[in-house]
Parts: structure tokens; sequence; C-alpha cells
């Protein structure tokens, strides 16, 4: 079962790493900004787990510096947006498509 929050140390074990490292990772990556309790401890949720390994995969994996991985993030997440943007283009078009469908079965009838 996953948690709905992690703490740096259980994040940082996790993924392998040390807890500096995500704390410097924060300072580097806007997108990575874990909320704070009451007692200012960092706490992650899925999605920043998720982006973390992201990161990781960059950063460790396949070799990028930060400036590349800050870019790689960026391409990653225009390129989401973009299919998303498509699938919305698509149902509009389907919906319309139905609507003259209705319009040309009505002037059957009639």
């Amino acid at each position: 079962m996953q948690k709905m929050y992690y703490s740096i140390k259980e994040a940082s074990e996790l993924l392998d790493l040390p807890a500096h490292v995500l704390r410097y990772w924060e300072t580097e990556f806007k997108e990575l900004s874990p909320r704070k309790n009451r007692g200012g401890n960092r706490i992650y949720r899925e999605n920043d787990i998720q982006l973390l390994h992201e990161l990781k995969e960059l950063l460790h994996e396949r070799r990028f510096t930060i400036e590349g991985a800050r870019n790689e993030l960026k391409r990653r997440r225009s390129d989401s947006t973009s299919s998303e943007d498509s699938v919305d283009q698509r149902s509009q078009i389907l919906r319309e498509a139905r609507q003259t469908i209705r319009e040309v079965l009505e002037l059957l009838d009639a």
C-alpha cells in the first residue's frame, strides 16, 4: 500500500540517494517543491517521488547535466501537454460530427 506522504528520509531510502541530494535538487528544479508540515519537515507526495525517480534516471543513469535535465523535463512536459491538447481537439471534432449527423437525420425524417 502506498503512503500519501513520505518524509525526506523515506524518500531518500526509496531512491537510494542521500537526503542532501534531494534538498539540492529542490534548489535546481522548480518542479520539485515538496510541501512542509507544521514542524517544517519536507513531506513528499507520490508525484514528488515520481519526479525524483525521473531526475535520478536523467542525472545518474543517463548522465544529463542539471541544465540538460531541466531541458528534458520541459520537453517531456510539453510533449505531454501536446498529447492532451490533441485528445481535446479529437473530442471536439467528434462532438461536432455527432451534431452534424443528428441534423442530417432530422432532415431525412422531415
